[in-house]
């Protein structure tokens, strides 16, 4: 009889440690969400803000910080537009960029014809591969490539 109930009990712990992982897991998928957003947010928005601080009269970089259609997305991004501001306001021609977290926390930078660069991780707080990333696409405005 007394085995039967020890085999219960070990049942019962072995259920509820598996709980437990379960809850984890499902608690790191909402730690990520907040994790790449805080990335996006230290890392990206502050060097688009510098960067648009710093070349405001050559170049024009917009930003798109909170799109509607991703509010609720796993894998969280950014928006934004470069474009030189030589001649006429409607005559500039810009590119639109998009910022993407991965699953893996692997952050990336592309736009439509270009191959997408890895710009680092979420985990790693320093922000000089997307600065220097960021000077690249902006020098590139300015010449107007």
């Amino acid at each position: 009889m007394m085995s039967k109930f020890k085999e219960a009990l070990e049942r019962g712990k072995e259920a509820r440690e598996q709980g437990g992982k379960v809850r984890n897991e499902k608690a790191e998928v909402v730690d990520f969400g907040a994790q790449a957003r805080a990335w996006l947010n230290d890392v990206v928005v502050a060097s688009l803000e510098a960067a648009k601080a710093e070349v405001a009269g050559e170049v024009t970089v917009e930003m798109d910080t909170a799109p509607r259609r991703q509010a609720k997305a796993s894998t969280p991004s950014i928006r934004f537009k470069v474009y030189s501001k030589r001649g006429m306001e409607k005559e500039a021609v810009g590119r639109t960029f998009t910022v993407n977290v991965q699953l893996s926390g692997q952050v990336s930078v592309s736009s439509p014809g270009m191959v997408a660069r890895e710009v680092g991780n979420i985990g790693d707080r320093t922000d000089e591969r997307f600065s220097t990333l960021l000077a690249e696409l902006i020098e590139d405005a300015a010449k107007g490539t």
